[in-house]
């Protein structure tokens, strides 16, 4: 059945890619994005855009009332593990009062039967107490992004309780791909393709035998889609394959002919050292596994930015 579904941040690197996700599966589409680190570019020219933030809570009722969708994928947020350390409160404020205002603007506008919310794996479970981390792990995050992201659960679970707003909280892992920034302070991926790509030297913070779980982006659009229609509650998204990024670097150093030195820096405050998921409540609910194994991924990345002229 076809729905109107806003997607916040749907000008970013994972928005932009659900927005086609959704388009291609029959919905109708709108936008908003502030252009904060999202790209007007990257928006699919059959969804609807409105430049917009979060924070402006009139403004976010007065266009949900006026476009009157049944679902939202709420991607929009600032999501940069050192970048919310340096500036507790931006975080809080983007990712907390805006969450809550989109909420509340959900309400007053009626007729939104459910909200998909990009929350993350990487960060909600800090050096998690089992791996793979399942949903049952207990949440501890180690920095002020991944507590906001836990915040922002909570608050969402209170409008189910008192107004009924049915949702699917969606725990990312480390997501990769197509449209990431390589000039960011995150997306390891994105980075090491766009130094390698222009013959920078690439920097691996620490030892680099820290383990993240790499899924790649259109697995994880594919997942929001599935969450229109299916599940409820709080599901995680991965491979639940850990990769350390010393294996990172070497693929695609392999992938993009680059020939410099495996070079090591010191590491980073508040980075969790090994993460990866349990993904199996995903596949029984929402019937989603993630479809695009790591190296096919990076050499899709590394063609994506090579044909972009990255670097």
């Amino acid at each position: 059945m076809s729905e109107r579904v806003l997607v916040t941040g749907g000008a970013g690197f994972i928005g932009s890619h659900i927005v086609d996700a959704l388009l291609t599966a029959g919905h109708d589409v709108f936008v908003i994005d502030n252009l904060h680190s999202g790209r007007r570019e990257q928006v699919n020219p059959s969804a609807r855009f409105y430049e917009l933030d979060l924070r402006d809570s009139e403004g976010l009722t007065t266009l949900l009332r006026r476009e009157q969708p049944t679902a939202i994928s709420h991607q929009a947020a600032l999501a940069d593990v050192r970048g919310s350390l340096r500036d507790p409160a931006t975080y809080a404020t983007v990712n907390v009062v805006g969450t809550l205002n989109l909420l509340e603007a959900a309400r007053a506008a009626g007729g939104v039967r459910k909200l998909i919310f990009a929350s993350t794996g990487g960060a909600i479970y800090g050096d998690p107490a089992e791996l793979p981390a399942s949903e049952n792990c207990p949440p501890r995050p180690l920095d002020v992004y991944g507590a906001s992201k836990l915040a922002g659960e909570y608050f969402i679970d209170t409008y189910r309780h008192n107004y009924g707003l049915d949702y699917c909280v969606l725990r990312y892992a480390n997501i990769y791909g197509p449209r990431q920034d390589p000039r960011g302070e995150a997306g390891v991926v994105a980075i090491f393709t766009g130094a390698m790509l222009a013959g920078r030297p690439v920097i691996i913070n620490g030892d680099g035998l820290q383990e993240r779980d790499f899924t790649y982006v259109e697995d994880i659009a594919r997942a929001n889609v599935q969450a229109i229609a299916h599940g409820s509650g709080v599901y995680n998204l991965g491979t639940g394959i850990p990769t350390n990024v010393n294996t990172i670097f070497r693929e695609l150093a392999a992938l993009t002919d680059y020939a410099g030195p495996e070079r090591h820096g010191p590491g980073k405050q508040g980075e969790v050292r090994i993460t990866y998921l349990n993904s199996d409540r995903a596949a029984r609910d929402l019937g989603w596994r993630p479809s695009i194994a790591l190296h096919e991924g990076l050499a899709l990345t590394a063609d994506y930015f090579r044909a972009q002229g990255e670097g």
